[in-house]
C-alpha cells in the first residue's frame, strides 16, 4: 500500500506498506527524510521526518506529518569547542487547536553566561508563540521543517548573543490528532522525554569538554 505525505508536502509518496488488511495500517507510522520529500540537497538527509496514518482511500494511505527531528549524528556535528548550547522545550497551540511540543537548540560563537541562555529562550518563546498562534498545523510544519521559524529565531536572539546555529531540533504532536490504541506510538518510533533529556545532557557533556 502506497503511503502519502499530506497535501502541504506536495502529496508526495513517503513508503510503501504491506497490508492485507486496510483497516490495520491506520495508526502506522512511516519514517523518511526530508530529501527524500523535496529532493533539492543531499544535507536534508539529516532531517527526519515521522508520518502517521490517517486514513485509507481508495487504496492510498493518506497522513500526517506526526514528529520531525535534527538526526543523531547531527546534533552531534553541532557541538563546537569553545561554544555554549541552548535547550528550550514548550507545549505549543497552533490556529487550528494543535498541540505541538517544540524542541529549540541554539549554538553561540563563544560560552555565555546563564543571562544570555535566558535571554535567548524568551526570544524563541517569544517567536513560537506568534507563529503558532496565527498558523495552522499545515503551515507551522511547512515552516518549521523548512528552516524559516529557526531563521526567525536567530535574527531575533543574535541582538542578544553572538550564535552559529539556531533551529528547531524536534517537534511532535502531542495533543489534537487521535491516536488509535492498536497503532504504533510515535513516541516509540521516536525518543522517550527521558531520552530526550539524556541526549541533551551528553550534548551538554561533550560541548562543556570541548
Amino acid at each position: 500500500m502506497i503511503v502519502e505525505a499530506p497535501p502541504s508536502f506536495g502529496s508526495t509518496q513517503v513508503g510503501y506498506i504491506p497490508a492485507t488488511d486496510p483497516d490495520k495500517a491506520v495508526g502506522r507510522v512511516v519514517e523518511t527524510t526530508l530529501y527524500d520529500i523535496v529532493k533539492q540537497d543531499p544535507q536534508q538527509y539529516v532531517y527526519k521526518l515521522y508520518f502517521q496514518i490517517t486514513e485509507i482511500q481508495d487504496g492510498v494511505a493518506k497522513s500526517i506529518l506526526k514528529a520531525y527531528e535534527y538526526s543523531r549524528e547531527y546534533l552531534r556535528s553541532l557541538v563546537r569547542r569553545g561554544s555554549s548550547m541552548i535547550n528550550f522545550i514548550k507545549d505549543y497551540i497552533t490556529k487550528d487547536g494543535i498541540t505541538v511540543r517544540v524542541y529549540v537548540i541554539a549554538f553561540t560563537q563563544k560560552r555565555v553566561n546563564s543571562s544570555k541562555k535566558h535571554s535567548v529562550r524568551l526570544v524563541a518563546d517569544k517567536v513560537l508563540t506568534e507563529k503558532t498562534s496565527s498558523l495552522t498545523y499545515d503551515q507551522f510544519v511547512q515552516e518549521a521543517v523548512l528552516s524559516k521559524i529557526g531563521s526567525d529565531i536567530y535574527n531575533e536572539a543574535r541582538k542578544v548573543a553572538a550564535l552559529r546555529h539556531v533551529g528547531i531540533s524536534k517537534f511532535k504532536i502531542v495533543k489534537g490528532i487521535p491516536i488509535m490504541a492498536s497503532a504504533t506510538s510515535i513516541v516509540e518510533a521516536t525518543a522517550t522525554g527521558e531520552e530526550v533529556e539524556e541526549e541533551e545532557d551528553e550534548l551538554e557533556e561533550e560541548s562543556s569538554q570541548n
